[in-house]
């Protein structure tokens, strides 16, 4: 094997290439779709607050949009595979490019923009929300072999990522040229050209949404073929000869028909994700109390960073984030993908911890330094887990199962996260950081054990109910 091909096969590079053209289409629309959230989220409170909305009515309207996405999202995701992925992806599409042009064109109304934000998905934070990614991940492992798909959600991040950081820097421009050429009154029209760039991609991933082909829907169950006429079974001459009754189709309620777009989740697989929804709703709370946001107003505060010097760190700890995830996959190939969520993230944790306890510059001329480095090493294997966790979780429950729950699991990490930022605010305001960010290290670190301790054991669940049905099969042959 030759040195590029042998990077491309680690790099997982390879897998993406030789992928289909639906798992292809489907990295497109991340980046199209985190692009457009990367974009919209930089302007998005300067926007309200040029409206005339005071901050209280903005960080109201965060929240609100926030909440209403995770019900929408929870919602959604649990009736796609009944509706069609398709269906919804392309719904999806249309209300985020219908947002968009109200965004741009609406003037004054806090109530209609609220309604905009939440049913088109704007995102508060350019961070990931809404019901797409649990569909397409959904779609990717069921189009990628086991044994590829943390490959595959790797570079499904990374297109993400890329988006986000491309979106953000093209907003940026977009401000800073009409700043430039209108002075302060650029900035309402600057606004308003990136939101109908917004739809613009709304438009983009409808027709990346169209392309798609049926592969990407759910493989429904086969009803059995009736059984074979046997001494009981009337001939062929007696049911020529019966009188044809009209069976009664049964009456279906209203109820009954909702229910029945609910996927059903086998018991095993219930237990299976109680059990991961009270860790990843612990590792998510944690990640709430160590957001950005603190992490910036941390720095500023105690280090008292210049904002070059804060903006240099940040896009040098978002690089390495961004890459760590395709470090990952060589590990994931030898040690699986539970261990490797676990051993890469132990250390983030115990980095993230050791943030705070560094003394500011006018204590100690080392502390800022190794604050800072702390910081970047974290970052260093902060996302590495991201790629197996959604590998770990696709293979801890069954095909029809996928789509509902990582729409659930997204949803409890949402909601936890918001938790988390809120009561950090409690601690932030009393100036505890060793307790605020020391604490989210320790919780992240008890995540990883606990999840080592309890599902280590776990096996692929199709392997063990093919391994079940073998045996019956063979029963049933040897009575037969």
């Amino acid at each position: 094997m030759s040195w590029y091909s042998r990077i491309a096969s680690e790099s997982g590079a390879a897998t993406v290439w030789h992928a289909g053209r639906d798992a292809k289409l489907l990295c497109a629309q991340r980046f199209v779709r985190l692009f457009a959230y990367g974009a919209s989220f930089l302007v998005l409170v300067p926007f309200l607050s040029s409206l005339g909305i005071s901050d209280a009515k903005i960080g109201l309207f965060m929240t609100l949009t926030l909440l209403g996405d995770v019900v929408i999202s929870l919602i959604l995701t649990a009736i796609t595979d009944r509706i069609g992925r398709r269906r919804i992806l392309s719904v999806g599409a249309v209300l985020m490019a219908s947002s968009g042009i109200v965004f741009a064109t609406t003037r004054h109304s806090f109530l209609v923009l609220l309604v905009a934000s939440i049913v088109g998905v704007i995102s508060p934070s350019g961070n990931e929300i809404g019901p797409f990614r649990a569909v397409e991940e959904s779609v990717l492992a069921q189009l990628t072999p086991a044994a590829q798909r943390t490959d595959m959600f790797a570079w499904y991040t990374l297109f993400g990522t890329a988006g986000t950081a491309l979106g953000s820097l093209a907003s940026g421009a977009i401000v800073q040229s009409f700043q430039d050429k209108l002075g302060e009154q650029g900035h309402d029209k600057a606004y308003r050209v990136i939101f109908f760039m917004y739809a613009g991609i709304g438009v983009i991933k409808l027709f990346l949404t169209l392309a798609l082909s049926s592969a990407v829907e759910a493989a429904h169950m086969v009803r059995p073929a009736p059984e074979s006429a046997g001494e009981n079974q009337p001939l062929l001459g007696d049911e020529a000869n019966a009188c044809p009754t009209k069976m009664p189709k049964p009456k279906t309620s209203v109820l009954g028909y909702l229910q029945s777009l609910v996927p059903h989740i086998s018991p095993e697989s219930r237990g299976i994700l109680y059990g991961l929804i009270l860790l990843f709703a612990l590792d998510s709370f944690a990640s709430g109390m160590a957001s950005p946001s603190w992490i910036t107003y941390f720095f500023i505060t105690v280090h008292t960073l210049a904002p070059a010097i804060l903006g240099t760190l940040f896009l040098v700890t978002n690089i390495l984030a961004s890459f760590s995830n395709l470090l990952a996959l060589p590990l994931a190939r030898r040690l699986g993908p539970l261990k490797t969520m676990a051993f890469t993230h132990l250390p983030s944790a115990i980095f993230l911890g050791l943030v705070p306890v560094p003394p500011p510059s006018k204590d100690s001329p080392l502390g800022t330094p190794m604050a800072m480095a702390f910081l970047a090493l974290r970052a260093c294997t902060q996302s590495m887990d991201q790629a197996p966790r959604q590998a770990f979780l696709s293979a801890a429950v069954l095909p029809a199962e996928r789509t509902a729950v990582m729409g659930v699991v997204n949803t409890v990490k949402t909601l936890m996260q918001a938790v988390g930022v809120g009561f950090s605010g409690i601690l932030a305001g009393r100036h505890q950081w060793v307790l605020l960010l020391g604490g989210a290290g320790a919780l992240k670190a008890t995540y990883d054990l606990l999840l080592l301790w309890n599902f280590s054991h776990l096996r692929h669940r199709q392997e063990e109910e093919h391994e079940r049905a073998v045996p019956t099969t063979l029963e049933e042959e040897s009575r037969a």
